[in-house]
């Protein structure tokens, strides 16, 4: 069985086959595919039925490469259990018809198939090829697709609002709104208004967007008595929620369509909360006020200690995020996703997510790796908003944070090019002094040596997993 399968992203297949028709699948396979999988998936999974079934020997087939992770791999994996993958090419270039992505290649077979060959990776020889089309040679090669979602980290990472419309609006119309005297019902559209922030605000310069949100309650009535937010969403978002597959979606038009109430109740109460690009080439962290709306293209991490955001920072959580995640487009950029990267991913014993701060405020591990953190983000945001260049002011009204501002059209233009990607691109020797200061306190939080391989760190991490983060 050969075939190049359709491709349709997992939260693209809604609007793309619409709503009845995808509720009909997802009943079809129901325990046997995830519902967050790419529709390719369920190619590989009825292929390897086939194959279980006996009506085929052997299957060849071609998904985007982010079949490798998350929702994509565990279908992949039911796919080939008990048929392993004889060969594999996980990451190639396909360009036809204008369409340019990266794609996987994977042939697997029943394990009482006569065609016996010895097992390749990209042409290579290999012992054994992984579902997340990693493999094992010569004793090396580590299988993380067996790591498992640790109790303790859940309901901590999150995707962002998701606002499924123009609700975004520039910096200066939302301060006009700000100026404007209380709404008929004695509030001011500060109530509904927030600093945005999505993936290129991290990785570039912050656009300085701000976002109109009435939250997941307030009724259509109750929106409308914020007169100015309320006239711009419905003209500009009503118009195109009109045409949406989803009747939720268009029935609530002026909220936001995934608002993420599990988020802002994890973020209640905290001051700051560590944000990460979504898709990113290299992976950041970086402090955001708890003020500000977090896009969908952002993973939120409510939590507002120095240590967690320094371990997330690490060397090894970055190896454990490369290989637990998955990979976008054509730029093979690395994704985060929260189950597979995060809730995966094992803390040093003591210094967990499900633990206050404060409760670890005196362990000499987590001190070493919060001095270092700070460390860090110091020398960064020196670097990215010199003081000679860049002065904070205050908003129109109390209870935001502060936005730089450029002293001069000069100063304007050399902060252009001070994004955290062109400085991790750089990698001046300071960043690298700073990182290998944390990567070591890091390492000493695991009871590890400094410079512990990335394989070995990865084999002790598993290890970690599958005593749920347990030493």
């Amino acid at each position: 069985m050969i075939g190049n399968p359709p491709f349709l992203g997992g939260k693209l297949l809604i609007g793309g086959l619409g709503e009845d028709y995808v509720s009909r699948m997802f009943a079809a396979w129901q325990g046997r595919i995830p519902r967050e999988a790419d529709l390719v998936c369920y190619w590989f999974v009825k292929a390897g039925e086939q194959v279980a079934a006996g009506a085929t020997q052997r299957v060849g087939l071609v998904a985007t490469n982010s079949i490798r992770g998350g929702a994509n791999r565990r279908a992949l994996q039911a796919a080939t259990d008990g048929r392993p993958i004889f060969d594999a090419w996980p990451d190639e270039p396909w360009v036809i018809d204008g369409a340019a992505v990266r794609v996987s290649l994977v042939c697997f077979s029943g394990p009482d198939d006569a065609y016996k060959r010895e097992k390749r990776m990209d042409g290579e020889p290999a012992d054994e090829i992984h579902s997340d089309l990693t493999a094992s040679r010569d004793g090396a090669g580590i299988d993380l697709t067996g790591a498992k979602r640790i109790p303790r980290n859940i309901g901590v990472a999150f995707m962002g609002d998701t606002k499924g419309g123009p609700f975004d609006v520039p910096g200066d119309l939302a301060r006009e709104w700000l100026r404007l005297p209380a709404n008929p019902n004695g509030r001011t559209n500060a109530d509904v208004l927030k600093p945005w922030v999505n993936g290129m605000d991290l990785t570039r310069r912050p656009a300085g967007k701000w976002i109109v949100d009435f939250g997941w309650e307030m009724t259509e009535a109750d929106a409308a008595l914020f007169e100015a937010p309320f006239a711009h969403v419905r003209e500009h978002v009503w118009p195109m929620r009109q045409r949406n597959r989803r009747e939720a979606y268009r029935l609530n038009w002026w909220r936001h369509v995934e608002p993420r109430q599990g988020m802002w109740r994890a973020l209640d109460g905290l001051p700051r909360f560590i944000l990460t690009p979504r898709v990113a080439k290299h992976r950041l962290f970086v402090w955001c006020d708890a003020g500000v709306c977090p896009d969908s293209a952002t993973i939120v991490i409510a939590r507002d200690d120095d240590v967690t955001f320094g371990i997330l920072h690490s060397r090894f959580h970055e190896a454990w995020s490369l290989r637990l995640g998955t990979w976008l487009g054509k730029g093979n950029d690395p994704r985060y996703t929260p189950t597979t990267t995060f809730e995966t991913f094992p803390f040093p014993v003591g210094l967990s997510p499900d633990i206050s701060g404060a409760d670890y405020a005196d362990d000499p591990r987590g001190i070493a790796i919060e001095e270092a953190a700070r460390r860090l983000v110091e020398l960064r945001d020196r670097w990215l908003n010199p003081p000679e260049w860049v002065e904070w002011v205050d908003e129109p009204v109390p209870g935001y944070p502060k936005r730089p501002v450029a002293r001069s059209d000069t100063a304007a233009k050399e902060l252009k090019a001070r994004t955290l990607t062109n400085l991790y691109n750089a990698r001046p020797q300071w960043l690298i002094d700073a990182h290998a200061a944390l990567d070591s306190a890091v390492a000493a939080a695991y009871g590890w040596d400094a410079g512990i391989s990335e394989q070995k760190a990865l084999r002790n991490l598993l290890v970690l997993n599958a005593a749920g983060g347990k030493s």
